[in-house]
Parts: structure tokens; C-alpha cells; sequence
């Protein structure tokens, strides 16, 4: 079948359907998979305490150095991102003269249909000039070319991300539990034919955008010194609209203007500079009868110039909101080569008819530049984010379960490239052609069959690997260690029982939650019970291991004293059936509490606990996984023995990648021994000071694990978050002792990977453990001239063991268009998949870099993307024109979130193990997941019917749009804010938290009251429903405008100027055109 031609529609498959005759069909694990949207990302909404940030033991540097102190650079291979090939980016020089934000004049963004246009001279085509904030929409609109495909309305307001903490006591202030977090970034929007989003500054005489001029101050970002300023904006008047365009809000009064004009200071827009917090937006009007929110009434002052309407720029929510509506009623089908799906935060079915679901595989472009140059041309990066194992809705589908016997899978004799759709069969179905190398095959004959009169195989539809995107094989023997079939998994629960566990409830909480859980133990397909084994042991400075042998009427522990030279002092009885072995082990579970109840140890071991459980997994000959529950810096005498480095005057200097890095070499030694063999490690941290994230989590990051943070943990406050954080990731379906290769067709090849995992060659990822919320991020490149006709493929190949010890394959099957014009690569990216890699390149870059160096790079990266298609794609225009491609036009706000997050830019309260556990949570994150993490959800609970219990729509995150007596929920995937404002009704305040007044609400609640009323049902529905679509349990915290807690929440609001420096994101804007100019003069 030739690639490019779609497959006819498939009819049994892509819906549940009978088992065929062959091959038996079950649920990934046997469990129906969630609805939810996995998320890699952490319980990371502990107190504010501090969550540090190290480097991810899955991210290798990019460099070879060595590290201070001797040491050897972080990785060559060994983490889980390896380099293959020419390194991941062209190394972009910005030009000389580069100046700090909002220094130019403004530019109206100008969103425009790109023309297709030979790979070459600039094209004409028409163009929209929409003149903002004072400037006016030009007459003629020139006819934009019709789309092929579906085009959607106008450039939508753009959201401004900043993203670092506010210098309020972000983590480390409140100890009654805050959350911690990153603004999320929100998806962006595509059409067929890209269209562009343009916006010009007014004539002459009109009025400018306030130029900052001067160098940057020491330390000090584009935006000016860490002093927060708000955009003094109300809703913006109507603007003329390009047909086809529609903008959402409604008109409102134009904007009051506050300015804090004092001398020495320029006068900033948004609040760029200047040493005082200026007054808060009011909304619409200040709070009746207050002074306006946050800030004091000062004299009359003079009105500063007008400033970008953000109203005119796009908008994250109305891109989203176009999406849903246009995309999200009609079912993805995926025969169609190349198709662009849906974006992430669309519902939408996907009916499987040859290509992969982009719930298993999404790509920053799906039409790939025929030619490296035109590829270095563009700075596209080629990607793809693969979740090999994501859970799908219960509508779709699991992959069918393909048996071939003996035999086993049908391979390409040269690359071993697995049977799939795109094959094709020749001389009368006896030989087949490899679509990836060309090489031609024979058919085996238990496997020919007669072809059609168009060259098809007769039975393609009754064979998934002839005609899904998406399908496992059962392996043969051969694809076994030692050519042996593997024993199923065990599950070793490694409890610190130090004097920190025992006193705050934890081990206690602990060891009442395992008696239920353990009924709950993962299981294959219709099993009775689960075949995993479980082990326990608790340990401080020493090991205790505990025999539960079923026909033992107590528990016996054995201690290990000697943890320098690890061993397991007992093999039958350790690793046990939990039916057989029940009463012993709720025996077991009621003493451990009460053994250690008077311990006075406060030293723990680390590194030792690790060995013991992967040398257990090995005696037992099987793969498994450690739930090791950890409380404080392992600082007693034991190999792995870690010294408080905690160093925040390394911020901001050339030293400052140290703090990412592990302290020592030791802890990745031991991973790589566990990947070796087959033991994946889930860390539950829960620390009341440093413990060094970075180093200790090397080992779950190399081995496919998790690693979960409470900081100042405290039983009434936390157990909720842990508790079904702990019950999520014990039932969750896991693949162990993984490796998954990624193969190409001719012309292209994976050169980078990012991820939790360990890689020993430059092809193989291997994972001791992969569940289905972790990501695997390929880069590509080219190595040949690709063909427009033949188009690209990748193909993912898993091979891996299940929860019931069966070896299997599972294969996901992607084909891709190629172009040899530019136009057509940006009318095929998907913004959120690129934001996603460039996170990722962005975080694995700290390791090695300065950070101000990555944040440099991506902002030219950037910036050369967008000039290039302003130079090639866009008709000719005024320089004073910002322009769009359609696709890309979320680009600047989101690419600005990423800059202002924690691990690039942090606020003074930001801990060092705070940016070490968000930056190597969002290495194995999904694209839906870093969507909401950089660009937060921001829904108002009260605009709409009480009654309407669905959820509301979104607002933009910006501290403008909140209006004083409404409610608003914000969530990003990590934390959860209830906003209440000083203005909301009796009734309302009654209804939700059965207080009769504001004042009487209390500030940092964690649990709204069950009342029996219809706004209390629907709002406590909502966060329920909220928390449903994330992979960790989101702690909600409530807080009162004009509370403490706000600057904390204020954090959030990414399209708003930082208290860090970071830029809000009209700022941005200005900046990234800025950018734009000089690459283009």
C-alpha cells in the first residue's frame, strides 16, 4: 500500500470490537484505562516549604566537561537524554545590540494566511493591519486565499506568561501547606492554511509604546528590576475585525491609566521599571468603595502614553475555545497522512485507521522540509512526544493483542522494522517491501496471502498490523533475558521509620493505607487477583528486613547493620503473595508503628535502601519496582552519604548548573545497576529541609520512575494529596524492564531523546519501569533528502514485560507529509508539542549551561523561527508590523511562561530542591500536561447559571481579569487556588463556605465544607472533576484578595509582569519583534 495513499475506512477496528481469530484482545494491564489525560508531573503543592531543583537523572548534559570538584560532566549517555548525532540546535548568535524589553515602539501582531510560495523569494499575499490601542484598522482587507482544510477565525489575544514566584515567601512562607507550581502553558491553534495575525503602531503623531533605554542592570532580565507593576487595563473598546475573524469579551469602558512617574525612573509601559509596586488593575472600575486593590491612592499624575491593548493580541483561550468548537464534535480519524489532530485541550474520539493516535504520539509538525537546509532555514525543531503507554478514554479501543506463535512478529530482514500498514507486498503477495529501508523480503509462507486488484493483501482488515496505527504482538522466547520467559513483577515497600516519619504520622498513615492498597495491586486482563509479589522493609541507619511467609504466625525482622557491603538476609518468605500471606502482613503493618514509636534515630541511609531492594528483585529472578517513602538528607555513614550544599548565592552565576547536578557520581552507578535489572524506583519524599532532589532523584528518573514531594508534611493537611497520590501510583498498569527503539525511513533519524530513562547506546531507551504517564521526547534529523511523494514514517517499538509477567511488543506507526515549500511547515505545526520539546531542551540545558545562556537561546530560536517566516512566507508589510503564522501565534505567550518558570527564572522564595523537582517532573511530562503547567487555567465560578454544572469557560491568566466580587478556580495540573474576592455576595460566601462574611473565611483552607446547596454541589463537582483529569492529586488552597496568600497565587498569572523579572506578555511581544527587526535588517 503506498504511504500516501489513505487507507480506505477501516471497519471493525479504531471501536470495541470481537477478538479475532489469533490474537486476544485485553486492556493494556486489564484495566480500563482512565479518562483522564496522564500527567507526569509531581505532587508538587506541598507547604511552601521549598521544592529544590537538580538536574533529572534522565537528562544528559550536552557537553562533556567535567564538573566542578572532579567529578565527571553530568552523563554522557547515562542520562535519559542522549545526544546522537549533530547536537540539538544550531547554536544562534543574537545579534549585537539586542536590547531589554519594551524598548521599541510598539508593533501591532499581524496573524496572516501564508501563501504557499516557492521555497524562496517572499511571496505577496494579503494581509491584515490591525492598529491597536489607539491604532485604527486599515481599509482594504486583500482576499485571503481559501482554506483547504479548516481555518479558524481571527488572531485571538496572545497571553503573557511570567512565570517565577513572586518575592512573597513563594514555597517557603506559608508552612500551612502551599502549593508549589509552574504556570502552565495552553495549546495553540491551527488551521490549514496558515493564516497571520497581524498589528501595526499608528501613524506617525500617534501615540507610542514608552522605550526603556539604558543597559540591563546586574542581574536583571528583560523586564526591568523584580518589581511588579500591573497593566493598568480594563476591558478595551471593539475593534474592526478581519472577516472571519471574531474576537471574544465585550466591549468595555477604555482602559483607566495609573502612572508612577518619579524621578530617575523612565516611564514604563506595563510597569517595566520603576522602584514602587504601582496600583493594581482595577476591574472594569476600583472595588466600590475601596482604594484600587493592592495599592495605595496617590495624587493625580499625568497619563502615560497608551500601551498594547491586550485585548488585541492573541489569546490562548479563544484559540482553545475555536478549537473545541470546530474540531471537537467530529471524530479524529487517522487515516489521512499527515493530518494535524485536534489540540490537547480538545475532547475529541480517535478512530485508529492506520496512523497512531496523537494520544500516543504528537509531533511538532507533520509536514517535514524535504532538505536539511530548508530545515536549519526554518529552525523548526522535528520532534515527537510519545507516550507509549497513555491511557485511553473508555470509548477507545486498547491495542489489539497479536499472537503469532513461534514464530513470532514479522520483521524486515536489514533495519528489523516491525509489520505495519505501510509495508508493501509485492510479486503476488510472496515478497514484501520495507517502507523504512527499501529492503525487499520474503514472505514466510504461514503468512501469505493472495493480494487485491489494488495490491492490497485480502486480509488486511483482519489483521491489525496491516491496518492499525497502533497494536502489540506477544513475544517469543527470544525476546527474553537469558532466553527465558520472566517471572511476574514484585512491588518492595521501604518505609523510613526515622524519629521525622515516626513523629509526623507518617509511618503510622502509612502502614494503615498498605492494608487496604494492597487489594488493589495491578492485574492483567479478567485475573482474579493481581500476580505481583510484595516485600517490605523499613530502615534509618540501618536495614530491617521482615519475613511474612504465610506459615509463619508472626512477622520475623532481620536487621542488616552492615550497609556499606548490602545483602538480603532472607530469600523464601520475603517476597510474598498477599492472599496467601494476609494475616501476617496486617500483623506486620500493625507493629511496625508501635516497634519504632520511641526511636530517637534521625540519620538515614539512602543509597543502600535502593541496593537492598534491586538485589531482592534479583535473587527473585524478576523485575519490580521500590516505593520508597524518605524523610530527610541521608547524612549517616553509608555509601551515597550526601552533605546540605544548599547554596542560593550560586543563583545567577556561571556555578548555578551545580545545583541541578548530583553531588555524586554513586547514585548513577546504582541506577544503571537497576536498570540492568528491571527495578524501577518511585520516590515519596517528605522533607522539612534540603534533602537534595537532585541527587536523589537520579534514580528514579534513570529508571522510568516517579518521584513525589510533601514538603513539612503534617498529617490533617496532606494525607488526602499522599494518600491518592500513593493509590494512583501503586494501581497504576506499569511495563517493566523496558526498551523501546524509535525507527525512521530513509532520510531522517532520531538524534536526541528526553525522558526519564537510561540509555547505554545511542538507539535503545531503556526503562526499568514506564507507566502510562510517562513521555518519551525524540528529536529528529535530517541525514538525506526526503521525498514529497513518500512523505516520512516512525515507527516506536516497545518491548516490555506486564503486571502478569507476559513479554510483549507494543508497535506505534506514524506517517508524515514532506514539503518543499516553508509555507507548508507552518501550516502543520502544533504549538503546544514544540513548547513542550523546548521546555524540555530548555531544563536539560541548565545542567550544563548558564541558565541566562538558555534562556538566550530559546528566545533566538524563537525569534528565528517567526523572522523566517515573516521573510518567506508573510506578504510584504510595514517593518512596524509584528506577523503571525497562524499556527504559531500562541508561540511568544507561551515560549514567555517557559522563560519566567521557576527552573529558569526563580523568585527569592523558589527553593533549590523546589526547580530540581519541577525540572525533571516536566522532562517526562505529556504535551496536555506542560499545556496547563506553563499556562494555568483560570475559570470564574460565578459568571455562570448555578444550575449549569459544566465547567466554565476560562479566562485569560492575568490579574486583570479577575473582578472583585466574583470566585475563580485556577489549576495547573500541580496546585489548585479557590481566588475569592473582597466584593463577593452574603449569599455566595454562605453558600460555599457556611461563613455569613467575607472576613470570616479562612485563608489557606484546604477543604471547601460539604453544604447541601446547588453552588456548593456544583463547585466542589467541579474540582473533583478537575483533579480526575490530572495524574497527581491537586491540594486545593483558598485564598482572599488582599491576603497573604495572593502574592503566591499572583505567581500563576503568566500573562502578567513577574515579581522575578519576568516580562509580561505584552512586553514580550515587544521584545520578540524587536528580535524579529534585527534578524530581518
Amino acid at each position: 500500500m503506498n504511504v500516501n495513499q489513505s487507507a480506505p475506512p477501516v471497519p471493525p477496528f479504531g471501536q470495541p470490537q470481537p477478538v479475532y481469530p489469533g490474537y486476544h484482545q485485553s486492556s493494556y494491564g486489564g484495566q480500563p484505562g482512565s479518562t483522564a489525560a496522564p500527567t507526569p508531573y509531581g505532587a508538587y503543592n506541598g507547604p511552601v516549604p521549598g521544592y529544590q531543583q537538580t538536574p533529572p537523572p534522565g537528562a544528559p548534559p550536552a557537553s562533556t566537561a567535567q564538573a566542578p570538584g572532579g567529578q565527571a560532566a553530568y552523563g554522557q549517555f547515562g542520562q535519559g537524554d542522549v545526544q546522537n548525532g549533530p547536537s540539538s540546535t544550531v547554536q544562534m548568535q543574537r545579534l549585537p545590540g539586542s536590547q531589554p524589553f519594551g524598548s521599541a515602539p510598539l508593533v501591532p501582531v499581524v496573524s496572516q494566511p501564508a501563501v504557499l510560495q516557492p521555497y524562496g523569494p517572499p511571496p505577496t499575499s494579503a494581509q491584515v493591519t490591525a492598529q491597536l490601542a489607539g491604532m485604527h484598522i486599515s481599509g482594504a482587507v486583500a482576499p485571503v486565499p481559501p482554506t483547504s482544510g479548516l481555518g479558524y477565525g481571527p488572531p485571538t489575544s496572545l497571553a503573557s506568561a511570567s512565570g517565577s514566584f513572586p518575592n512573597s515567601g513563594l514555597y517557603g512562607s506559608y508552612p500551612q501547606g502551599q502549593a508549589q507550581g509552574h504556570p502552565g502553558a495552553q495549546p495553540p491553534q491551527r488551521s490549514v492554511l496558515p493564516q497571520a495575525s497581524s498589528f501595526t503602531p499608528s501613524a506617525s503623531g500617534g501615540p507610542r509604546m514608552p522605550s526603556m533605554t539604558g543597559p540591563l542592570l546586574p542581574g536583571q532580565s528583560f523586564g526591568g528590576p523584580p518589581v511588579s507593576q500591573p497593566n493598568h487595563i480594563s476591558s478595551p473598546p471593539p475593534q474592526a475585525l478581519t472577516p472571519g475573524t471574531q474576537m471574544s469579551g465585550p466591549p468595555g469602558p477604555p482602559p483607566p491609566m495609573h502612572s508612577s512617574q518619579q524621578p530617575g525612573y523612565q516611564l514604563q509601559q506595563n510597569g517595566s521599571f520603576g522602584p514602587a509596586r504601582g496600583p493594581q488593575p482595577n476591574y472594569g472600575s476600583p472595588y466600590p468603595g475601596t482604594a484600587t486593590f493592592g495599592s495605595q491612592p496617590g495624587p493625580p499624575q499625568p497619563l502615560p502614553p497608551k500601551r498594547l491593548d491586550p485585548d488585541a493580541i492573541p489569546s490562548p483561550i479563544q484559540v482553545i475555545e475555536d478549537d473545541r468548537n470546530n474540531r471537537g464534535s467530529e471524530p479524529f480519524i487517522t487515516g489521512v497522512r499527515g493530518q494535524v489532530p485536534p489540540l490537547v485541550t480538545t475532547n475529541f474520539l480517535v478512530k485508529d485507521q492506520g496512523n497512531a493516535s496523537p494520544r500516543y504520539i504528537r509531533c511538532t509538525s507533520y509536514n517535514i522540509p524535504c532538505t536539511s537546509d530548508m530545515a536549519k532555514q526554518a529552525q523548526v525543531p522535528l520532534a515527537a512526544v510519545i507516550k507509549p503507554l497513555a491511557r485511553l478514554p473508555p470509548e477507545e479501543a486498547s491495542p489489539y493483542v497479536v499472537d503469532h506463535g513461534e514464530s513470532g512478529p514479522l520483521r524486515c530482514n536489514r533495519c528489523k522494522a516491525y509489520m505495519c500498514p505501510f509495508m508493501q507486498f509485492i510479486e503476488g503477495g510472496r515478497r514484501f517491501q520495507c517502507c523504512f529501508c527499501s529492503c525487499i523480503n520474503d514472505v514466510p509462507p504461514q503468512y501469505f496471502q493472495h493480494l487485491d486488484h489494488t495490491g492490497k493483501r485480502v486480509d488486511a482488515y483482519d489483521r491489525p498490523e496491516l491496518s492499525l496505527g497502533s497494536y502489540e504482538f506477544l513475544a517469543t522466547v527470544d525476546y527474553c533475558k537469558n532466553n527465558k520467559f520472566p517471572s511476574p513483577p514484585a512491588f518492595i515497600f521501604m518505609i523510613d521509620v526515622s524519629y521525622n516519619a515516626i513523629r509526623s504520622g507518617l509511618v503510622r498513615l502509612l502502614c494503615e493505607e498498605l492494608k487496604s492498597l494492597l487489594d488493589f495491586l495491578p492485574r492483567e486482563g479478567g485475573a482474579e487477583e493481581s500476580a505481583v509479589r510484595v516485600g517490605f522493609v523499613t530502615y534509618n541507619k540501618v536495614l530491617h528486613f521482615y519475613n511474612v511467609k504465610s506459615s509463619l504466625a508472626q512477622p520475623q525482622m532481620m536487621v542488616v547493620s552492615d550497609v556499606g557491603d548490602m545483602f538480603v538476609p532472607l530469600l523464601d518468605g520475603f517476597l510474598v503473595n498477599v492472599n496467601e500471606s494476609r494475616t501476617v502482613i496486617t500483623s506486620l503493618l500493625d507493629q511496625i508503628p508501635e516497634m519504632f514509636a520511641d526511636t530517637r534515630e534521625t540519620e538515614t541511609v539512602f543509597a543502600p535502601v535502593i541496593q537492598a531492594g534491586m538485589e531482592a528483585l534479583k535473587a527473585a529472578e524478576c523485575a519490580g519496582k521500590l516505593f520508597l517513602f524518605h524523610t530527610s538528607l541521608p547524612i549517616a555513614e553509608a555509601p551515597g552519604k550526601l552533605k546540605n550544599r544548599d547554596d542560593r548565592k550560586l543563583i545567577n552565576t556561571d556555578k548555578e548548573k551545580t545545583l541541578f547536578q548530583p553531588q555524586t557520581g554513586a547514585y548513577q552507578t546504582l541506577a544503571k545497576e537497576c536498570v540492568a535489572q528491571g527495578c524501577c524506583v518511585d520516590l515519596f519524599l517528605f522533607p522539612n529541609q534540603y534533602v537534595d532532589v537532585a541527587t536523589l532523584s537520579v534514580v528514579p528518573q534513570l529508571t522510568g520512575g516517579s518521584v513525589y514531594k510533601y514538603a513539612c508534611f503534617q498529617v490533617e493537611n496532606d494525607q488526602e494529596r499522599f494518600l491518592s497520590d500513593l493509590r494512583r501510583d501503586v494501581q497504576k498498569v506499569v511495563g517493566f524492564d523496558a526498551v523501546m527503539r524509535v525507527r525512521t525511513s530513509t532520510g531522517i533519524r532520531a538524534v536526541d531523546f528526553f525522558g526519564a530513562f537510561y540509555m547505554s547506546n545511542t538507539t535503545d531507551v531503556e526503562l526499568a519501569g514506564l507507566d502510562g504517564d510517562k513521555t518519551v521526547t525524540v528529536e529528529f534529523k535530517h541525514d538525506d533528502r526526503l521525498n514529497e511523494e513518500s512523505g516520512a514514517l516512525l515507527q516506536c517499538a516497545l518491548l516490555y514485560t506486564s503486571c502478569a509477567g507476559q513479554r510483549r511488543l507494543r508497535i506505534h506507526n506514524l506517517a508524515l507529509n514532506c514539503c518543499t515549500q516553508l509555507a507548508d511547515l507552518y501550516r502543520n505545526c502544533e504549538t503546544d508539542t514544540l513548547i513542550n520539546y523546548m521546555a524540555k531542551f530548555a531544563y536539560r540545558g541548565v545542567l550544563n549551561s548558564p541558565v541566562k545562556t538558555v534562556r538566550d537561546t530559546l528566545i533566538t530560536q524563537c525569534a528565528q523561527i517567526l523572522a523566517c517566516y515573516r521573510k518567506n512566507c508573510a506578504s510584504p508589510s510595514s517593518a512596524g508590523q509584528l506577523i503571525l503564522p497562524e499556527c504559531m501565534k500562541l508561540l511568544p505567550v507561551y515560549l514567555n511562561c517557559v522563560l519566567k518558570s521557576d527552573v529558569l527564572q526563580p523568585g527569592a522564595e523558589v527553593t533549590t530542591d523546589d526547580r530540581a523537582y519541577v525540572r525533571q517532573l516536566v522532562t517526562s511530562m505529556d504535551v496536555a500536561e506542560t499545556n496547563v503547567f506553563f499556562y494555568p487555567r483560570l475559570l470564574p465560578l460565578t459568571k455562570s447559571p448555578i444550575e449549569n454544572t459544566t465547567e466554565p469557560p476560562a479566562v485569560r491568566a492575568s490579574e486583570e481579569r479577575l473582578s472583585n466580587g466574583d470566585i475563580y478556580l485556577l489549576e495547573n495540573g500541580l496546585n489548585l487556588f479557590l481566588w475569592v474576592g473582597a466584593s463577593v455576595q452574603q449569599g455566595v460566601v454562605q453558600s460555599l463556605f457556611g461563613v455569613s462574611s467575607f472576613s470570616q473565611i479562612t485563608s489557606g483552607l484546604s477543604v471547601l465544607p460539604v453544604l447541601d446547596n446547588l453552588l456548593s454541589k456544583k463547585v466542589r463537582g467541579l474540582i473533583d472533576g478537575l483533579r480526575a483529569q490530572r495524574s497527581r492529586y491537586m491540594k486545593l488552597i483558598v485564598v482572599k484578595q488582599e491576603d497573604k496568600l495572593e502574592m503566591l497565587f499572583k505567581h500563576f498569572l503568566v500573562e502578567d509582569k513577574s515579581l522575578s523579572g519576568g516580562a509580561s506578555y505584552v512586553d514580550f511581544l515587544c521584545h520578540m519583534h524587536k528580535e524579529i527587526r534585527q534578524l530581518l535588517s
